[in-house]
C-alpha cells in the first residue's frame, strides 16, 4: 500500500486507536482530530490534532493533511461533517449519520425496508405515553444521543412516569421484548458495491454495557442467514461505504428484530482482529481509502471480553497464553464502567 495515502480520523478513542493500528499495517498514514486532549488514539496515529469542532484554523489544518476522512463514532454534528465534505470525501456519508443519530428516522428507515424492529412510537409528552400504554412495559429512549444505556428509562407502568419530567427533549418508547439473546452483524461495503460480512456475533451485556462477545453465535441457520441479509439490505439502501454494524434482538419466539444501526466498526467486532484474515478495522480502511477488496475468511472461533474500569490493573500484571490477545487502550484514567481494554481468546 502507498504511504502517500493519508486518512483523517475524527475521534480519538479506542475505536480510533484500533483503526489507526490497522491503517499502519496497510502503510496508510493517519491524522486524528479529537476534541479530547487525552484521546488514546494519539498513541497509535501518525499525527494528533487536538481541536474543538469550531476551531476553524485547526480544522483547516486537519483537512489539508488528509486524502479521505472517516470517524470513530456517530454522534458528530452532521453540519460539521458536511463542512469537511465540501473539501474532502467523508465516508460513511454524513447523510447516513443524520439517520443514525435520530432513533425515529432510523427505525422508520429500517421498517420501510420491510425489516422488523421492536414496536415503538415517537414521544413528545407524558400524554403521549398514556395514549400508548399498550407498549408498557417499555423503554423510553432519548430520540438523539445516548449510548451504553445513557438517556434511557425503564417504564414498567404509568406509575414510573415522573410528574416533574418536562419533556424538553423528544423520545421514542419501545416495547420491551421477551429477550433470548443479542447478536450483531459487522459488514463491509466498498464503493463498487462489493460487500463482505462477518458471521453473526453473540453479545452479552451487563448494566447495558457490552461485557462479552463470541463466535460462533448459538443461533439457528435461519437467523444466521436472515441477520446477514438484513445487514446487507441496510448497507445497500444506504449506498454505504465502510464498515457498518447492525445490532439485533432475538426474542424467546425466535423473532429477529433490529435494535440499532452503528455506522462504524463496533466493540463487538474486536474479535475480528485475530479471528479473521481481515479485521473490521482493516476492512474499513480499505473501503474508505478505495483500496483492494480481500475476501473475508474465518481463522478461528473466538471470545472477546471487555475490560472495564480498574479491572485493567489486574490485566496489566497478568501473563497470557498463546491464544490470548490483550489490548490496553492506554487511557489516562480508569473509571467505573469505562472501556479500558479487551482480551480476545481464540478457541481453535
Amino acid at each position: 500500500m502507498s504511504k502517500s495515502i493519508c486518512l483523517g480520523v475524527i475521534g480519538g478513542g479506542q475505536l480510533g486507536s484500533l483503526l489507526c493500528s490497522a491503517a499502519k499495517k496497510l502503510k496508510v498514514k493517519t491524522v486524528v482530530l479529537s476534541d479530547d486532549k487525552d484521546g488514546p488514539a494519539q498513541h497509535f496515529c501518525d499525527e494528533f490534532i487536538h481541536s474543538k469542532y469550531d476551531d476553524n484554523a485547526k480544522v483547516k489544518e486537519f483537512i489539508s493533511k488528509v486524502n479521505f476522512v472517516t470517524y470513530e463514532f456517530e454522534n458528530i454534528p452532521v453540519d460539521f461533517l458536511n463542512l469537511i465534505q465540501k473539501e474532502k470525501k467523508v465516508l460513511p456519508s454524513p447523510k447516513i449519520n443524520k439517520i443514525a443519530q435520530n432513533r425515529k428516522l432510523e427505525k422508520n428507515f429500517i421498517n420501510e425496508l420491510g425489516i422488523n424492529t421492536t414496536d415503538w412510537v415517537f414521544i413528545k409528552s407524558a400524554e403521549d405515553i398514556k395514549k400508548n400504554q399498550h407498549l408498557l412495559p417499555g423503554i423510553l429512549k432519548s430520540n438523539t444521543l445516548g449510548y451504553d444505556g445513557k438517556g434511557q428509562f425503564v417504564l414498567n407502568s404509568l406509575d414510573d412516569v415522573k410528574q416533574d419530567w418536562c419533556f424538553t427533549n423528544d423520545y421514542i418508547l419501545e416495547k420491551k421484548v421477551n429477550l433470548k439473546k443479542e447478536i450483531s452483524v459487522v459488514i463491509a461495503r466498498y464503493s463498487n458495491g462489493t460487500m463482505s460480512s462477518y458471521e453473526p456475533i453473540e453479545n452479552v451485556h451487563k448494566n447495558q454495557i457490552l461485557y462479552k462477545s463470541k463466535i460462533p453465535a448459538d443461533i439457528s441457520d435461519r437467523i444466521f442467514k436472515s441477520a446477514i441479509q438484513h445487514a446487507k439490505k441496510i448497507a445497500e439502501n444506504f449506498s454505504y461505504v465502510g464498515v457498518l454494524t447492525v445490532e439485533f434482538f432475538i426474542t424467546q419466539n425466535n423473532e429477529l428484530l433490529v435494535n440499532e444501526i452503528a455506522p462504524r466498526f463496533h466493540n463487538s467486532g474486536h474479535l475480528t482482529i485475530e479471528a479473521f484474515n481481515i479485521s473490521q478495522f482493516e476492512n474499513h480502511v480499505r473501503a474508505v481509502c478505495n483500496l483492494e477488496t480481500i475476501p473475508v475468511k474465518k481463522i478461528s472461533n473466538a471470545e472477546m471480553l471487555n475490560i472495564l474500569g480498574f479491572e485493567i490493573n489486574d490485566f496489566k500484571n497478568r501473563s497470557f497464553k498463546k491464544n490470548e490477545f490483550f489490548y490496553d487502550y492506554l487511557k489516562k484514567e480508569p473509571r467505573e464502567g469505562r472501556k479500558m481494554g479487551h482480551l480476545t481468546t481464540l478457541k481453535d
